[in-house]
């Protein structure tokens, strides 16, 4: 994985967090925690996917429905 693209996927994890943060009331560890374990995240770090490169907004809506209905969407 390059540098780049290790970039981009922090980046991501901190918006997502952030958003989990405010949108839920979560602390940081456990928006992290959330994040990290999640299929959604198995998915970003999939390069072949492509999830990495999408926005914050698409994959916060995959990863919204991943935890409210314990599955992906």
């Amino acid at each position: 994985m390059s540098t780049e693209t290790t970039f981009v996927i922090e980046e991501l994890v901190k918006e997502l967090a952030l958003r989990l943060m405010e949108d839920r009331g979560l602390t940081m560890k456990q928006a992290l925690d959330t994040i990290y374990n999640s299929e959604t995240y198995s998915r970003v770090l999939d390069i072949r996917t492509g999830l990495f490169s999408q926005s914050t907004v698409y994959v916060y809506s995959i990863l919204e429905t991943e935890i409210l209905t314990g599955k992906l969407g």
